[in-house]
């Protein structure tokens, strides 16, 4: 899978974007657990030692989440695949990368800490603006099958319409119903876990081109949506 970036790093529309960015005041907040777990599971689902959900602000990507890495609040936006990412469409995969891969950003950070794969998803608002992507990374290089591709996807409009939720509840003066939505949430990604954790020890890894394997997971990613289709009616 080849990813095509455009010419520019920051588009001509990105005033745009950052405004219903910042509407959602998620922008460099403390972390929250449900997206801790989202990132855990993701990490866990895909087999990679890091996954990520970031947020492209105008010179900064924030990490709203990270699981495999300490004490890394984000990266200036040049030096983020991230912030590149989310001009490529809705769906980025790096099998092997170098410095050529992507000319955008500066490749010291990605070759500092070994990065051989990136792959991501964007997070998209309901005006279709991209916030930031969950992500993906190993630091040996590996394939990336469509099935992955489709799962990372549906993961990353679960995280998108999480986001809705949280500043629904905030903008409403409910904090108390978001943490309570939080605590459902976490219970459903919880059983997504235990299975993750099934399916792995019965083979090496999780193969999600295999159906029988596919489809519980699938179905669990629905239970994830219908409690955030219900919080959001």
């Amino acid at each position: 899978m080849t990813t095509t970036f455009p010419d520019a790093l920051v588009p001509a529309d990105d005033d745009a974007r950052l405004r219903t960015l910042h509407q959602f005041q998620i922008v460099n907040t403390t972390p929250e657990q449900i997206f801790d777990n989202y990132v855990a599971w993701a990490a866990q689902l895909f087999g990679v030692p890091i996954a990520l959900i970031s947020l492209v602000d105008a010179d900064y990507v924030w990490f709203k989440a990270l699981t495999g890495a300490t004490g890394i609040p984000g990266l200036v936006r040049n030096e983020s695949m991230c912030s590149a990412a989310i001009l490529a469409g809705n769906g980025v995969v790096i099998s092997d990368y170098k410095a050529e891969s992507c000319t955008l950003i500066k490749p010291d950070v990605a070759q500092a800490i070994g990065l051989n794969f990136y792959a991501g998803a964007a997070l998209v608002a309901t005006d279709d603006a991209r916030l930031g992507m969950l992500a993906l990374i190993a630091k040996e290089e590996r394939g990336f099958s469509a099935a992955e591709a489709d799962l990372l996807t549906r993961l990353a409009a679960l995280v998108s319409q999480t986001i809705e939720l949280r500043y629904r509840y905030i903008m409403s003066d409910q904090p108390g119903e978001w943490e309570d939505a939080q605590r459902e949430l976490t219970k459903v990604l919880d059983d997504n876990s235990a299975l993750a954790r099934y399916l792995a020890t019965r083979g090496q890894g999780i193969d999600l081109s295999d159906r029988e394997i596919a489809q519980p997971i699938i179905r669990r990613l629905e239970s994830v949506s219908q409690v955030l289709a219900r919080r959001l009616a």
